[in-house]
């Protein structure tokens, strides 16, 4: 049993790209820093920052071929990271690109958020962790994987299920799925390309558009 949990635990810290940080949560910011690295996927340029318009409660919605996901903003814990979300959604970042990872044993997770379909790439500029005290995983967690050491960028992981094995809190979560878990879980329902626990999804899921959306007054 432990060899087992051990080889399930290795290959959840493989699945959502789990990397020692070399950054400190960033406190809820009048300014965000966001640090240019020169490895981008597509030229977007460095977002802004407006403290009052980071507050603005908006939602993210993933269209793909099975369906919309909708993702509420967690931007009161997480502003910086929820801030770059909304400018490369405007960006229009995301579109058209590939989910790269699926993992179905361990943990539960969909990993997405590079347009080069690798799992490699930053958006060309990286930013401090967040919300991460006391953070856990459950199904419909949304939250920042890492292209590469210490460098939060555009990849995402959403969980489908509770993980089985405990997840440290490394990832900084920014949103949480309200309305289209069951998209997910049809995708990883069909397993990965290779027949492992751990790999690209079987079905390609494609990102047909990912959109922000404010409530309505």
């Amino acid at each position: 049993m432990t060899a087992v949990l051990a080889a399930c635990s290795g290959l959840a810290w493989a699945a959502v790209s789990l990397t020692s940080s070399t950054h400190t949560d960033a406190k809820r910011p009048e300014a965000c820093t966001y640090t240019p690295t020169g490895n981008g996927a597509k030229s977007v340029g460095v977002p802004s920052f407006d403290a009052m318009a980071a507050r603005r409660p908006f939602m993210l919605v993933i269209s793909t071929s099975e369906g919309p996901i909708t993702i509420q903003a967690l931007n009161s814990q997480a502003p910086c990271t929820t801030n770059s979300f909304a400018y490369l959604a405007g960006k229009k970042y995301f579109d058209g690109s590939k989910c790269h990872r699926l993992t179905t044993a361990g943990i539960f997770v969909l990993e997405c958020g590079d347009p080069a379909g690798l799992g490699t790439s930053d958006p060309g500029y990286s930013y401090p962790n967040e919300n991460r005290q006391g953070a856990t995983y459950p199904a419909g967690t949304v939250a920042v994987s890492k292209a590469q050491p210490g460098r939060n960028g555009a990849q995402f992981f959403i969980t489908y299920a509770d993980p089985v094995l405990k997840m440290a809190p490394e990832w900084t979560p920014f949103g949480k799925v309200i309305d289209g878990l069951e998209v997910v879980e049809k995708f990883a329902a069909k397993g990965t390309a290779n027949g492992k626990p751990d790999g690209a999804p079987k079905e390609p899921v494609v990102i047909n558009s990912l959109k922000v959306q404010y409530p309505r007054h």
